[in-house]
């Protein structure tokens, strides 16, 4: 459902003079659900929240989605609804579509999440990365460092107990890299909780291998909370996920599947776990009890 104050008639909301927050942010089967997670709980912190993606998924947006087909298009939006400020979390908005928001669109606050370190030509950018240094950014002065973004099941989770049992198992909403069968098929003895979305491309083949396979309990588009929480150990990727389950107390293995995984996973190397880069996957058979 939308959230408070945002009905499904986008230009009243122009109209009653609103103070609109826009995040655009893309995802899907190609490039996952983790920017879009982790931008659903920074979104608490507004009050009007509208999203622009070129997904039209709605189902997995809590808030008004206008979907678009390009940067075109996402301006006509800034420039119809007048917001107060645009959250972008997604690297394919690049530093020349942003000079030329900033140039359209002097007024509004333009903030930009950063994994990379990379050069922006915007009002704030933004940082949750554990291990983050403000030091290393061409213009220091506009970071803002928050803390991880932790959904609130993760902390509602926490407080309970369960039977922990088996291996839990999540590559991401869709897996990029094809590793889901290959890691099961690596483990056919150890009982594996599984958790993936429908953006992964490889969901039918994983189904049928998972039927055939008493050994493994197949979750989709379900609580990674409740996952984590009820698993001995995991295997997980270097991103936002890894931060849940370092919240959870889960021991696990990181597999990097992206390069806006390096920083994160120079920073859970330097704690001590093992991460390993894509091809190194099968190296994990020896970490796993």
């Amino acid at each position: 459902m939308p959230q408070k104050g945002v009905g499904k008639n986008l230009s009243q909301l122009y109209h009653k003079g609103f103070k609109i927050t826009i995040f655009r942010v893309d995802f899907g089967s190609k490039i996952g659900l983790g920017h879009l997670k982790r931008s659903l709980v920074y979104a608490k912190n507004f009050d009007d929240v509208i999203y622009v993606s070129k997904s039209n998924e709605q189902a997995l947006v809590p808030y008004p989605l206008k979907t678009i087909k390009n940067e075109e298009e996402f301006f006509e939006i800034v420039k119809k609804l007048n917001p107060k400020q645009v959250i972008v979390d997604n690297y394919e908005f690049t530093i020349e579509h942003q000079k030329q928001f900033k140039k359209l669109f002097g007024n509004i606050k333009l903030s930009c999440f950063d994994d990379e370190y990379k050069e922006y030509f915007c009002d704030e950018i933004i940082n949750h990365n554990l291990g983050v240094k403000k030091e290393k950014y061409k213009n220091p002065k506009i970071v803002k460092i928050i803390p991880p973004l932790i959904r609130d099941e993760f902390r509602q989770t926490k407080k309970k107990k369960y039977k922990k049992e088996g291996i839990f198992i999540s590559l991401g909403g869709s897996d990029s890299k094809n590793l889901t069968l290959k890691i099961l098929k690596l483990l056919q003895n150890k009982k594996i909780n599984l958790y993936i979305t429908t953006a992964n491309q490889n969901i039918k083949k994983i189904k049928r291998y998972a039927k055939i396979h008493k050994n493994i309990r197949l979750y989709i588009n379900e609580d990674v909370a409740y996952g984590m929480a009820k698993s001995e150990c995991g295997i997980i990727t270097p991103s936002v996920i890894s931060y849940e389950a370092l919240y959870m107390n889960l021991p696990f293995i990181a597999i990097k599947t992206a390069d806006n995984q390096k920083e994160i996973a120079k920073y859970l190397k330097k704690k001590r776990i093992k991460v390993f880069n894509d091809k190194g996957y099968k190296k994990i058979s020896r970490f796993i009890p």
